[in-house]
């Protein structure tokens, strides 16, 4: 997966998406987390999520040194 992070956008802002962890795709402009099933990401917008502040925090915290950008 993290070779295609670089061609992967968010289908409603377009912009990049974070690799949190094996199982999210994160907007954090949006706040809004995609999931991935079985490698495969889920990038519908009525199937993301929205996140909350904690959560916002703790997304940012395991996306690393990517989340910087």
């Amino acid at each position: 997966m993290p070779e295609l992070l670089p061609l992967l956008v968010c289908p409603d802002d377009r912009g990049p998406l974070l690799l949190c962890d094996a199982a999210v795709l994160y907007n954090p402009r949006l706040r809004r987390a995609y999931r991935i099933d079985d490698g495969i990401p889920v990038l519908l917008i009525d199937e993301a999520r929205d996140v909350d502040d904690d959560e916002h925090t703790r997304l940012m915290a395991a996306a690393g040194p990517a989340a910087d950008r």
